[in-house]
């Protein structure tokens, strides 16, 4: 093996954009390719690290979702009870950070108008925890592990963490209130560190904030259940937040990141195979 030279390759860029932009001189030195998601990360490299090559290949998501179907938008958002979607993330740390949250809003929402509560999480671990954080809250929520699409189509405005999730809402065209909350340390330092306004994908591809997004002390039940409730009962608001989304969908290319992530790789290899 003494002629053995690896390429290495780095399949979804750290997110050196938003923090610590020095990380990419050591990428430049470490790697022969980094695979992007988002075009605009392309772009950022190029400026600040022209050495490192880099192909965007696109989002996965985009494999895995079907077109959204406008009928059922319609009689999701026109529900004599409209469904309202509680995402708190992936962790067992942003459940326990941001579902209370949620549902203190869910109690302000349904106090206004009859309506259904359920909740998404991404495994079955996160079950039990949920269970402990809804008993006593007075909230009848319906709990599913997994079917996020299916919940998605269904639901009239959703309250989400400010994760991938929020991108998979604006694949569906759902109106959607962002939040997160953290450690106030972490924040404090995750703030003087971060070159970014926005933490919600959807935004970030914007430039501007397409999703309501509140942070920190600003997430609070008043401001989450005030925006949802504006979502309900202003279908030129959710117009105008559709049409926003599908801009931001645009800027994420074509399906097949999978197929262009393979041939970036296939084309480090000596005579292309």
């Amino acid at each position: 093996f003494h002629n053995w030279r690896p390429r290495l390759v780095q399949y979804v860029s750290p997110q050196v954009w938003a923090s610590r932009p020095g990380r990419a001189r050591a990428l430049a030195r470490d790697l022969d390719l980094v695979l992007c998601l988002f075009p605009f990360e392309a772009e950022w490299y190029a400026r600040h690290e022209p050495r490192l090559r880099v192909a965007a290949v696109g989002h996965p998501l985009l494999d895995r979702h079907p077109p959204p179907r406008p009928e059922a938008r319609h009689a999701a958002e026109n529900a004599p009870e409209p469904e309202v979607l509680l995402l708190p993330g992936s962790r067992a740390g942003e459940l326990r950070r941001h579902l209370p949250v949620m549902l203190a809003a869910a109690r302000q929402l349904a106090a206004r108008r009859p309506m259904r509560f359920s909740l998404v999480l991404p495994e079955e671990a996160l079950r039990e925890p949920a269970r402990g954080l809804l008993a006593g809250t007075g909230v009848n929520v319906a709990v599913q592990v997994g079917g996020l699409i299916e919940a998605l189509d269904r639901t009239a405005v959703a309250l989400a963490s400010t994760g991938t999730v929020t991108l998979e809402c604006a694949l569906r065209g759902v109106p959607t209130v962002a939040l997160y909350r953290t450690a106030p340390l972490t924040y404090w330092v995750g703030r003087r560190l971060a070159t970014v306004r926005y933490l919600a994908m959807p935004n970030l591809l914007a430039g501007g904030e397409v999703m309501p997004e509140f942070l920190q002390d600003a997430a609070t039940p008043e401001h989450l259940a005030r925006v949802a409730q504006d979502f309900l009962a202003d279908p030129a608001r959710r117009e105008a937040y559709r049409r926003q989304c599908a801009a931001v969908v645009a800027k994420l290319g074509e399906p097949g990141a999978s197929r262009r992530a393979a041939e970036a790789i296939v084309a480090l290899l000596p005579n292309g195979r």
